[in-house]
């Protein structure tokens, strides 16, 4: 029966040459890991993938809130054909921008994924290694997202990993016991689940065809901020030899890593609201309570748990005691953390500066001038970029150049997409939003065509697919040698450039550079002001 079946569908491929197109093939022999055999396959473009391989046991029943541990070895061939189910987190509707078909959820998630070239490296050439951590606030987020596949840059000769790790309450809960159980320390699970993924990658990536001495972190938002973490961090020494950090940083006082005590506290306030009386009780509940109860509080995810993140990462760069490897970091021209709320008019925009920045509003205003309703949206949409996004990418590059002696390299998105005529969005206006947070991701991967996976949204131009392809090609260059390109300078402090992708191109000074130290002094958000993400 099963042999007549695969006849059946060999002669239906044969008679159909588009299901001949996408039928997938073995990826070779089996490769050997630390654990065990993993057998990939071929897609129709000579791609080798990998989906769903085990970096660490599943951190599950006693493993919750606990240390990323060795997978078992197995026998016989771990089938990677499939991806693994993301770490259990609140799920997404199906009229966001960023929809991506919902998938399976799981506390067993600790899996990456591996996209290489079609053919094996040259002879002692191995190619240099990417690895995405995702986005996400700490709180969501895939390494199987469309977004963030590995398809387009494998193509251009490189191998793309991309590492799961746990989020929300189940990622990032520090608590009284679990500093107990870690003789000192608790949090930042997530962040050792990475660690764990990158060492995994300096054991098994030369099997795949990956230079253990030649590997590059990658991400944005949380990730980039995760990898500003990494970068200080003293046990991820050795792990990356370059970083790209794509919106989003943990320097400065914005994203800054709470205090072990802070922290603990706030996981005794989740344990109250479940009502439990312990945490291992906490461990025997339901991981959707879990989520459900912590969503509406506030917690800071990232701890100073004197481990993973020993000191604020702020004073390791002030010290010099970073990971001091080149960096590409950059943000978009339109995200924001922070809101200045409904600008309608030049009034509405000086008073909402006024309330926002008390100490330092004159200077702003003198800054960033509006004389027009229409130059006063666009002064706000800078203010609120440059007091989040701008002003943390810049807190970063300064701390690296002032001890670090590997050279930063840094960039400013401006192109807003081709929005599909008619299109709408629950959490996204493209008359509005420009270029947004997360906008610049799937030209540095390749993935623009995800954007359409579902429903189309976007009429990618020929120019979209240019940009596309020159963003890929600077972030090879960078993996493989430290160096995006001859025409990009390297950053100084003393004249701050950045490169621009976007319709134009070339090197432009970085916006507002030296008026971002008037953007640190804000008073707390209003409820119009809240903190958010847009993308």
């Amino acid at each position: 029966m099963i042999l007549r079946l695969c006849a059946a569908l060999g002669a239906l491929a044969m008679a159909s040459p588009a299901l001949a197109q996408v039928v997938e093939r073995p990826a070779g022999d089996p490769v050997h890991g630390d654990a065990g055999l993993i057998a990939g396959k071929t897609l129709p473009s000579g791609i080798r993938e990998w989906l769903g391989v085990p970096f660490a046991a599943p951190p599950v029943r006693d493993l919750r809130w606990r240390d990323p541990q060795p997978h078992a070895a197995w026998l016989g061939v771990w089938n990677a054909d499939r991806p693994a189910p993301e770490c259990i987190q609140p799920l997404r509707g199906r009229s966001i921008n960023h929809y991506f078909g919902e998938e399976a959820t799981s506390e067993d998630c600790l899996y990456l994924n591996i996209w290489a070239p079609e053919a094996p490296p040259p002879s002692g050439k191995p190619y240099p290694v990417i690895a995405w951590i995702y986005g996400g606030g700490f709180n969501v987020g895939s390494a199987s997202m469309a977004n963030y596949a590995g398809e387009a840059l494998a193509g251009k000769g490189a191998i793309y990993v991309s590492i799961a790790y746990r989020v929300g309450p189940l990622g990032f809960l520090a608590h009284p016991d679990l500093t107990k159980e870690g003789q000192g320390h608790s949090g930042n699970y997530g962040l050792k689940d990475q660690i764990a993924a990158l060492r995994w990658v300096q054991r098994n990536i030369a099997a795949f065809g990956g230079d253990p001495t030649n590997v590059t972190i990658a991400g944005q938002s949380a990730g980039s901020m995760s990898i500003s973490l990494l970068q200080a961090s003293p046990a991820a020494r050795g792990l990356f030899h370059r970083v790209v950090g794509m919106s989003g940083s943990a320097l400065g006082e914005l994203m800054a890593p709470a205090p072990l005590a802070d922290a603990e506290a706030e996981g005794v306030a989740l344990q109250q609201a479940l009502g439990a009386s312990s945490i291992e009780s906490m461990r025997d509940m339901p991981a959707d309570r879990l989520i459900a109860l912590a969503a509406p509080m506030k917690r800071r995810p990232v701890v100073i748990d004197g481990q993973v993140v020993a000191e604020a990462p702020q004073a390791a760069f002030a010290a010099g005691r970073q990971n001091d490897v080149p960096m590409m970091i950059g943000f978009t021209q339109d995200e924001y953390f922070r809101s200045l709320g409904p600008i309608a008019s030049v009034a509405d925009y000086e008073a909402a500066v006024r309330l926002a920045f008390p100490k330092t509003a004159t200077q702003l205003l003198r800054a960033y001038p509006a004389q027009t309703a229409e130059e006063a949206q666009r002064a706000a949409r800078d203010v609120e970029r440059d007091s989040t996004l701008g002003l943390q990418m810049a807190e970063w590059a300064k701390a690296q150049s002032s001890k670090g002696k590997a050279p930063l390299y840094a960039y400013f998105f401006t192109r807003t997409h081709p929005y599909r005529p008619g299109v709408t969005f629950a959490d996204h206006d493209p008359a509005t939003v420009g270029a947004y947070h997360t906008a610049d991701v799937p030209y540095w991967l390749g993935t623009l065509d995800s954007l359409n996976l579902f429903r189309s949204t976007r009429d990618w131009t020929a120019m979209d697919r240019s940009l596309s392809a020159d963003m890929m090609d600077r972030l090879i260059a960078f993996a493989r040698n430290g160096n995006p390109g001859t025409d990009w300078p390297a950053w100084k402090a003393t004249t701050p450039k950045l490169h621009v992708f976007g319709e134009t191109g070339g090197m432009i000074d970085w916006p507002h550079f030296r008026d971002l130290p008037l953007l640190k002094d804000a008073a707390p958000a209003t409820p119009t002001q809240r903190p958010r993400i847009r993308d």
